[in-house]
């Protein structure tokens, strides 16, 4: 009895707007060699980017059921294989079946998705988008013939010249065999497409644990520790440049509510762009001062989603320090400064709040947002200190660690918060979006 047929797909959409011209790429490969064995994209007019994600998916899983023409693939009439790597998370976990499908637009495409091919017979794993160039490479080429008022043709592409196939096979499980023994390739490809609920080859999708073996020894401490799921992950956006950011005046939430700058409006354009290109956002939270407002509603607007207020977000109030530079600070009120220095307990003069306040704030603020976002990517767009705050609680860092940070205005920092109340920093002080 021969074994049913394995391939590995990849699949990416895009959207340059989002929603705005889409496109999506797909590719069928053979998990023992790395070759290409089918290709399709397609340009799909107006859409978001997760419908054309989901549309990249379905062309990948039809193009490998094309590949098995009697619909079997082995003499066991179970049908192809596919193990699916996308740099969807939102795709991958739907599809899985770890998050619940609310969009209607998602629905009908999952549904369509899931009918392919049985449940039984395709495992997600999710990859980052530098191991998924060649899907995203037809994605683009889609977009760009759309672009011209044409459709994708094959004979056009140059996805595959450009895109090395050695991730694929680097990506499997090691198995023992001689280097370069195709038979070794092939059950390393086994080895990922038929271990039960496989998400990843090292790691279940979403969790810092590895994936569970059916025949593995019960382990104890870390090793056995449970799939926590996806964690709610705040991307922590600063909000842009107002007329006090440059002179590095005091500007918390005191007195001072300064507007965006025209410097600051085109950063949080530019962050709009980016994060529509990224199309991970679900949802937005904004710190309720003007400048965390416009920031928010910047992006909001690109992104189609509504802007939530956070209370507990808004920057410390500085008291009598507020519009000063530090070194107006220092000359009026010295003694105080050097107690705020010197204490996380110590308030800045005529009733401003300390380092500690603040940390009490936004922790409950925290506590709140990860609750209600559990699973989900959130725009936390927020102010110096508060993105501070998070990312010292996350470390267990000391509070002297609040001047040893550098956040530039609209700079992009992530923090991932698991289920078992650990977190995770992920980035710190990114500015690639502005350049």
């Amino acid at each position: 009895m021969t074994q049913p047929r394995q391939f590995v797909v990849e699949a990416d959409g895009g959207s340059r707007g989002n929603p705005g011209p889409a496109g999506y790429g797909a590719v069928v490969i053979d998990p023992a060699t790395g070759e290409t064995l089918a290709e399709a994209a397609e340009y799909i007019g107006v859409a978001t980017n997760n419908v054309a994600e989901y549309k990249g998916l379905i062309a990948g899983l039809r193009a490998a059921k094309a590949l098995v023409p009697d619909g079997s693939g082995g003499s066991d009439g179970g049908g192809p294989r596919v193990h699916v790597r996308m740099d969807s998370k939102l795709v991958v976990e739907q599809m899985s079946g770890r998050w619940k499908i609310k969009h209607p637009d998602m629905k009908p495409l999952a549904a369509e998705a899931a009918r392919i091919l049985p449940a039984s017979a395709v495992t997600y794993e999710w990859i980052p988008r530098a191991e998924n160039k060649h899907a995203d490479r037809l994605a683009n080429e889609a977009m760009d013939a759309g672009k011209r008022g044409k459709q994708w043709e094959p004979s056009s592409s140059t996805a595959a010249l450009d895109t090395p196939r050695s991730s694929v096979a680097a990506a499997l499980p090691p198995v023992s065999g001689p280097p370069g023994d195709a038979a070794a390739g092939a059950a390393r490809a086994r080895a990922a497409l038929n271990r039960p609920g496989a998400e990843t080859p090292e790691f279940a999708a979403g969790t810092r644990q590895p994936a569970p073996s059916a025949t593995a020894t019960p382990q104890v401490g870390w090793g056995a520790a449970p799939d926590l799921g996806a964690p709610a992950t705040f991307v922590l956006l600063r909000h842009g440049e107002t007329a006090l950011t440059p002179e590095k005046r005091f500007s918390g939430s005191g007195g001072t509510d300064p507007e965006l700058s025209a410097v600051g409006r085109g950063q949080a354009e530019r962050a709009a762009e980016a994060f529509a290109a990224r199309g991970t956002v679900q949802e937005i939270v904004s710190s309720p001062l003007r400048r965390c407002r416009e920031t928010a509603g910047a992006v909001a607007a690109r992104l189609g989603l509504e802007v939530r207020i956070e209370e507990g977000l808004r920057e410390t109030d500085f008291g009598a320090w507020e519009g000063l530079t530090f070194g107006e600070v220092k000359e009026r009120y010295a003694a105080d400064l050097d107690a705020w220095l010197a204490s996380a307990k110590a308030a800045p003069t005529g009733g401003g709040e300390s380092f500690a306040e603040v940390a009490r704030r936004v922790a409950s603020a925290r506590d709140r947002l990860v609750a209600r976002y559990a699973g989900r990517t959130v725009l936390v767009v927020t102010h110096v200190t508060p993105i501070k705050t998070l990312v010292r609680l996350a470390l267990g860092a000391p509070p002297e660690s609040l001047f040893r940070m550098e956040l530039s205005a609209a700079s992009v920092s992530a923090v991932a918060y698991y289920a078992d109340g650990n977190a995770s920093v992920r980035l710190l002080n990114d500015t690639s979006h502005l350049r």
